[in-house]
């Protein structure tokens, strides 16, 4: 992986389309919660978004908190390239989205996730979209760096 922002832009947008699960992590009240969940990037790298019931933890979480991080173990790695196997976290907020972008999202998401098709189509789902403010990029302990969205899109 080059340094240059593109490159890291491009090397995140890769681990986020190939990896289909993600660890959530919110907090509450100064208690941390994790969830494995599924997830789909949305806009490039600027955004991910998620589907949940409205009776979680997590939800009622994001509700109290908007703050996440979105943690992706690249467990495949790119073939043949030296940056091997990745972890990317993104840091940043849920936001709101209109009712026309939630059914759209909903869609991109039942599309990369098929198997949860009865899941987003009940009455209790809710889909989560996170504004992401930056990206830590880890590729062993020794070398881990942070980017900036607006870094990483500037190019």
């Amino acid at each position: 992986m080059g340094r240059q922002p593109r490159d890291v832009c491009e090397t995140i947008g890769r681990v986020l389309e190939r990896n289909l699960l993600c660890v959530l992590a919110t907090q509450r009240k100064g208690q941390p919660h994790a969830s494995l969940i599924a997830f789909t990037p949305l806009e490039g790298v600027r955004s991910l978004g998620f589907a949940t019931h409205r009776n979680t933890l997590k939800y009622q979480s994001i509700l109290e908190d908007p703050r996440v991080a979105i943690l992706v173990q690249d467990r495949e790695g790119d073939p043949g390239r030296p940056d091997g196997k990745l972890v990317v976290t993104a840091i940043g907020e849920a936001v709101s989205v209109s009712d026309k972008e939630r059914e759209v999202y909903l869609a991109i998401h039942l599309k990369r996730h098929p198997e949860l098709e009865t899941f987003l189509k009940s009455p209790e789902c809710e889909f989560v979209k996170v504004a992401v403010r930056a990206y830590q990029v880890v590729k062993d302990f020794e070398d881990a760096k942070w980017y900036t969205i607006e870094e990483l899109i500037a190019t």
